[in-house]
């Protein structure tokens, strides 16, 4: 089958495999019944953009995505019709919680019929001022396995725009459905897709002068979490590698660093290297084969660079004072970190070898945790000045803009496709945490649900 008509005839297979599997024809409804009108509870269908660029207003619908015949399956639901309700439901959440669009989901439509999938009633979303259409279904196999349909539809024109199908395991359900949201996303948007991703963040209990640190990771959503170490040893700043096998992060036992790798598919973990003293924020080239890190020796904290295999680590930088961070430019050709240097601490970029070595924040207040966006464009940082804001600006240093204005946010990190960045807050009296993410905007800020308190978050690249 020619690759061209893959939009159309065939499914991106969610299999360890990463095999594709043909989606099974759908049967074409000869008079679509028209949709009757629902009681919305969300407002009607006016979509709103909010982004820099000229967007136009669209309004989203997601109905649940109905079955051929309900069968029992082992994922959420319970059969596969309640599960088209909740893949649905997930669509409309990623799309909603962006900060893009502002769609109207499952709950507050009408059904439609298996057979409206492949021909909608389009006069009927017309009456309801819908512009854009997300249909889909779900149906079981003999073998457990599920498969969901996704399909995009422009109303006013009444024409498919996009189709995909996945074949997944039941819990894996969710990935189909996030899957759903980037087709539509990119399609819509003409931006790299995100929501079929995974983060990784330090789960946090206890007191606060005796917390309980451990490395978990969940969905881009916050569902599917699981607790990765047991919380014995501290650990801190985690990182995916750029295939997504393996998280670096930074454990604490008895006083002593070590910079360990953690792979995600065998569960083992490997000793990069033990720093001689205190150890800070390790981060993984572009390419995985080298992992920057900070330590301080003597009164002075330098960047080193080690191979993620572990061996002889390279200092980078070598002046007075502290330099911290290390975060590549896409290309691998530059570093960003902070220094205090100057006096205060500050970000600074140097070429990856660690030659020169420049400042580049020159605005009021004092800036830290700089990160590289993966398009390249930008850099997000912590700036200090009476309160903890995350804020963003150009590799050169220039148009600095905040995106947030609480009283402790800090270490940002970005979303897949560099359009979201994701950081944590502290609360200025409990002194809990929690994972936030806001838009490029700053106008569109949400609070990620996890089981504890939650700090240093990084978010992985999109699954393959």
């Amino acid at each position: 089958m020619m690759i061209r008509k893959l939009v159309l005839l065939l499914g991106v297979a969610l299999l360890p495999s990463a095999a594709l599997a043909q989606m099974q024809a759908l049967p074409a409804s000869k008079t679509p019944q028209a949709v009757p009108t629902a009681q919305a509870d969300e407002g009607g269908l006016t979509g709103s953009v909010t982004d820099e660029s000229e967007w136009q207003d669209l309004g989203i619908a997601i109905p649940a995505f109905p079955t051929d015949q309900p069968v029992p399956t082992a994922a959420e639901g319970g059969n596969t019709e309640a599960l088209g309700r909740n893949v649905a439901r997930v669509v409309y959440n990623d799309l909603k919680n962006n900060g893009l669009f502002k769609p109207v989901g499952p709950d507050a439509l009408p059904g439609i019929a298996y057979a409206e999938v492949v021909a909608p009633a389009f006069q009927g979303w017309r009456a309801r001022s819908a512009e854009m259409l997300v249909q889909g279904f779900v149906k079981g196999a003999p073998d457990g396995r599920l498969t969901v349909g996704c399909y995009l539809y422009d109303v006013q024109l009444g024409s498919e725009l996009v189709r995909q199908g996945y074949v997944v395991k039941p819990e894996e359900w969710r990935r189909a459905a996030h899957k759903c949201a980037d087709m539509v996303y990119s399609r819509l948007s003409g931006e790299s897709p995100f929501f079929d991703s995974k983060i990784a963040y330090i789960a946090e209990t206890g007191p606060k002068d005796h917390r309980r640190k451990q490395l978990a990771i969940m969905d881009s959503d916050g569902a599917n979490h699981r607790f990765i170490t047991n919380g014995q040893a501290t650990a801190l700043t985690p990182r995916y590698s750029p295939d997504y096998s393996k998280i670096v992060y930074l454990s604490y036992l008895d006083g002593r660093p070590r910079i360990y790798v953690y792979d995600i598919g065998t569960g083992r973990q490997n000793l990069v290297t033990e720093g001689k003293g205190p150890t800070f924020a390790p981060r993984w080239s572009p390419d995985g084969r080298y992992i920057l890190y900070s330590m301080a020796i003597a009164g002075n904290t330098d960047i080193y660079r080690v191979p993620a295999t572990g061996g002889e680590s390279m200092r980078l930088t070598n002046t007075p004072g502290i330099n911290v961070g290390g975060s590549y430019s896409p290309d691998g050709s530059k570093i960003v970190f902070e220094s205090d240097r100057s006096g205060s601490q500050q970000v600074y970029v140097m070429n990856a070898d660690g030659s020169n070595q420049k400042r580049i924040s020159f605005f009021g207040g004092r800036a830290a945790t700089p990160e590289w966006s993966p398009r390249g464009d930008q850099i997000a940082f912590t700036h200090l000045g009476g309160n903890f804001r995350i804020a963003v600006m150009d590799p050169s240093g220039g148009n600095m803009r905040f995106l947030t204005d609480s009283w402790q946010d800090e270490a940002p990190t970005w979303s897949p496709n560099g359009r979201i960045v994701q950081f944590f807050r502290t609360e200025r009296n409990s002194g809990k945490t929690g994972i936030w993410q806001v838009d490029l905007t700053g106008r569109n800020e949400r609070k990620l649900n996890t089981p504890v308190d939650g700090s240093d978050p990084a978010w992985g690249p999109v699954l393959p």
